[in-house]
């Protein structure tokens, strides 16, 4: 009985449904119009999103295990380590650095734009390096491991990739003055947002949602993040708003010709939990062992995946370099390329 308890706990924290409810229990709805109220019913929109998007695949006979095996895997294993950690690291930084703004917001329409694309470029820049620098990269690539695209994705996490995330967003938003409560506002709307673009083909089909393709980061956009096909490598950053890779030169559309390849460029399996977790890691460990010198171990740590002592580099930047050479050399290559509406 307490087993089932446990599994019927475990399932209403997922669903985001506690407070739901309880509000229905008790016939007392007036939480609905506080913020917390407005929170408890959209909190459980991706996780039904996902159900939806579980059960179509099934009624298309497009269900594969391997496709949510690990994620799933991955989502009990964190359940109970990372969101701690990133708790305690929010208030650390808010405690430590608030004191540090030159400028203090409020809660105010206004400030919260100004909060948002501050938060925008917080994003941005965890998300830059992740991908730019190896360890950053061992953490974030659980992420991209998965060799498909659908909201189970958005669990896919080495549960110390939120901490650090977390560290490096807050402290830049405290330092620009964003108060805390216009934080939280904005933390919730941009990760029921960033977990929605991981939504796969089995719920939308196309996923540059029309004329928003043009205005925020859509599904498209995401899903171009996650593909490993060279013109993709390293674009795409942002998360609700794209104003920053435009900025910096990141930003790209998704091409109907190309079709998405899924992953990462390393030789893994994506079926194994240990390999999809660990195994950048490992590979890490095993270039430091093998870099002579401490320089160069030093330098396999901090340059982007890819780097190599011997300077035959297979990092990102040079692998897109080659395709784009490669496609310019046969009059092919438009990158970023709007599509027509």
């Amino acid at each position: 009985m307490d087993f089932l308890q446990t599994i019927y706990h475990e399932l209403i924290s997922f669903l985001g449904i506690g407070q739901l409810l309880e509000m229905y229990k008790t016939g007392d709805y007036r939480a609905l119009l506080t913020l917390k109220g407005i929170f408890s019913v959209i909190s459980p929109v991706v996780p039904f999103l996902l159900l939806i998007e579980v059960i179509r695949a099934f009624i298309y006979k497009r269900f594969k295990i391997e496709d949510y095996k690990i994620p799933f895997l991955i989502f009990v294993l964190n359940r109970f380590i990372s969101r701690f950690i990133s708790i305690a690291a929010v208030a650390f930084c808010i405690g430590f650095f608030e004191k540090y703004a030159p400028i203090k917001t409020t809660f105010t329409w206004y400030w919260f734009i100004y909060g948002y694309v501050v938060w925008e470029f917080s994003h941005f820049i965890y998300h830059y390096l992740g991908h730019k620098v190896r360890l950053f990269w061992c953490l974030h690539s659980t992420h991209h491991a998965p060799k498909a695209m659908n909201l189970s994705v958005t669990y896919t996490h080495f549960f110390l990739e939120a901490p650090y995330a977390d560290v490096i967003r807050t402290t830049i938003c405290i330092l620009a003055g964003i108060n805390p409560p216009l934080l939280f506002l904005i933390m919730f709307i941009d990760g029921t947002w960033g977990a929605f673009i991981h939504v796969g083909e089995n719920l939308i089909k196309d996923g540059r949602l029309g004329f928003l393709n043009r205005i925020l980061l859509t599904p498209s956009h995401h899903r171009v993040h996650h593909a490993k096909n060279p013109l993709y490598m390293d674009t795409n950053f942002c998360n609700l708003l794209n104003i920053w890779d435009k900025v910096f030169g990141t930003f790209q559309y998704e091409k109907k010709e190309l079709e998405i390849e899924y992953g990462i460029s390393r030789e893994m399996n994506p079926g194994n939990l240990w390999d999809v977790y660990f195994g950048e890691l490992y590979c890490l460990g095993r270039d430091i062992i093998h870099a002579p010198g401490i320089t160069n171990k030093l330098l396999y740590i901090v340059m982007p995946p890819g780097w190599s002592h011997t300077g035959q580099h297979k990092t990102a930047k040079v692998v897109k370099q080659a395709y784009l050479d490669e496609m310019k050399a046969r009059g092919e290559v438009r990158p970023v390329e709007e599509p027509v509406s």
